[in-house]
């Protein structure tokens, strides 16, 4: 019986981890990302960025209204934001964690760390993307 009970919850795990669309899910290539997600219709590349630690799910862009602009691709009403990463030329999707984002979320009495661990990743904080002029504040 036992055996039955640890084979279904490593199932259930698999399917809830694998349903997830969420820009910053965990991954170690391109192809963990966007699961259940038409990826062709994604206004970009489905990316891993494996130099955040576990993986970044994210995607190119050119604008903002680039991400999040695919049925299922994100979580309802969280800003994502597209900005270049650690100063490349390539800019990505990454979910926002700018005070005034949070604000808008109905999440505004989190501090910026607690909002990414509870709406991004347990394990993530609110740093910069380092993209220079262009620098913004995501949770990862």
């Amino acid at each position: 019986m036992s055996k039955w009970i640890s084979s279904f919850v490593a199932i259930a795990v698999v399917i809830a981890c694998s349903s997830s669309t969420s820009v910053g899910q965990p991954c170690t290539t391109a192809a963990d990302c966007y699961k259940g997600v038409d990826s062709g219709a994604l206004l970009g590349t489905p990316t891993c960025l494996t130099s955040i630690t576990n993986g970044y799910c994210t995607h190119t862009c050119t604008a903002d209204t680039d991400c999040c602009a695919v049925s299922g691709e994100c979580k309802a009403g969280y800003k994502e934001v597209c900005a270049p990463f650690e100063s490349q030329p390539t800019s990505y999707c990454f979910l926002s964690c700018d005070p005034a984002d949070i604000a808008a979320s109905g999440n505004g009495s989190l501090d910026p760390n607690s909002y990414c661990q509870k709406f991004g990743n347990s394990t993530f904080t609110c740093r910069s993307t380092g993209g220079g002029s262009s620098n913004v504040k995501f949770c990862g």
